[in-house]
């Protein structure tokens, strides 16, 4: 006779969830290795400023927002599975950006490729939707989160290797390509998205489980998640912070490798806790970041190296776990089932519109000092908290 942990093991982590984050897993293992290696590739071998940079950051997460929210209307209409797929066969473009020798060809090859890439995330967590029954969606989103994560640490730990053993930049980028085209793979054995298919059984008629929306607190997540994307910034910097300060390239794909595990750990506890994530979201999502960024802009101000700087990208990966997994089961909790791909749509052009503004910033305020631009950062993050904690006090009233 099963045990309960095996019932329950049942009753969430079926094959469909098992394609879907296997999905994900591949796919960051190949463009994280893209994202760790890409700034090194553009500042220290193509001779880019830091200011392109931030332009190229900028124009791949900028139109993402446009790109999130037509992927996740044609979700609904044409039907997830298919929109996810046509993104993700798509992702392999920013692998390319190895190929080229302008500074400006390189930028455009990643900057289609992240498009591709978040104009599959929203029909994507959709299908998540469809896998899992209300009440467990929030740790099938840990869960995913963690294998994405997961992926994307192992990226990082390979390119840390790569790096170290001094393989040329370019190499490292076109092996990218190979784990990329096996998460397509996997997306295609997935079962649910397809048009027509029904939604997993919803639970109880309660606010928590979706079938009775809060208009506020969706309004209320998306502000603050534009916020947050204000206050959100490619890895790219941190990344090329440590490089600089310790002058080791290869130290700072091993913070990105840190922060990139922390937050994978962080998206499997969170997906299992009983925290709740109108409080969760903003306390230990958004006011932790500011707290991370506020440690990088001292580390790099004081020029202490790796001691706190690589504690600070910890924390920061703390922070992403917690808004991975707590964003997207706030929009699923407050959207009706019909829209849940459009509304996650919604989520990531929130997120991308603040993304596009944070990286030209940051890659304008780094040129003048690394502190200035992670201090900017820090405060949108508390802003951010601040949103999304009156949008609950207003939905608590009502």
């Amino acid at each position: 006779m099963p045990s309960s942990s095996e019932g329950l093991r049942r009753r969430w982590l079926t094959g469909d969830v098992w394609f879907i984050a296997s999905s994900a897993f591949f796919a960051d293992l190949g463009y994280q290795a893209v994202l760790a290696v890409f700034p090194l590739f553009l500042v220290l071998s193509l001779h880019a400023s830091v200011a392109l940079l931030g332009v190229a950051m900028a124009l791949a997460y900028g139109p993402g927002a446009l790109a999130g929210y037509v992927g996740g209307r044609l979700g609904d209409a044409r039907g997830r599975r298919r929109v996810a797929l046509w993104g993700n066969s798509l992702i392999p473009l920013l692998s390319l950006s190895g190929l080229v020798t302008s500074a400006w060809a390189a930028a455009g090859l990643l900057s289609v490729g992240w498009w591709a890439r978040t104009f599959r995330s929203p029909p994507r967590r959709a299908m998540l939707t469809e896998a899992v029954s209300p009440e467990h969606r929030a740790r099938a989103f840990g869960f995913l989160h963690a294998l994405d994560v997961g992926g994307g640490a192992l990226a990082a730990l390979a390119a840390f290797v790569l790096v170290s053993a001094h393989v040329p930049y370019r190499a490292i980028l076109l092996l990218t390509i190979m784990p990329l085209v096996l998460s397509t793979l996997a997306l295609a054995r997935v079962r649910v998205g397809r048009p027509g298919a029904k939604a997993a059984p919803a639970a109880a008629p309660t606010p928590e489980s979706g079938a009775a929306p809060l208009p506020s607190i969706y309004r209320g997540v998306l502000l603050a998640s534009a916020l947050y994307g204000f206050a959100s910034y490619s890895a790219a910097f941190p990344i090329l912070t440590l490089a600089q300060g310790t002058r080791h390239p290869a130290l700072g794909v091993l913070g990105y490798l840190l922060l990139l595990l922390v937050s994978a750990l962080t998206g499997l506890a969170m997906g299992r806790s009983r925290l709740k994530p109108l409080t969760a979201l903003p306390v230990l999502g958004y006011l932790v970041a500011a707290v991370g960024s506020v440690g990088l802009a001292v580390g790099s101000q004081l020029y202490v190296g790796t001691g706190v700087l690589l504690p600070s990208m910890a924390v920061l990966g703390f922070a992403l776990g917690v808004v991975e997994t707590m964003e997207p089961t706030l929009i699923d909790k407050h959207t009706r089932t019909q829209h849940t791909s459009r509304g996650m749509g919604s989520l990531t052009a929130a997120r991308s519109v603040g993304l596009l503004v944070a990286n030209l910033l940051l890659g304008l305020l780094y040129t003048l000092t690394p502190a200035a631009s992670y201090g900017y950062a820090a405060a949108m993050a508390v802003a951010a908290a601040l949103v999304l904690l009156l949008a609950g006090r207003r939905a608590a009233r009502t």
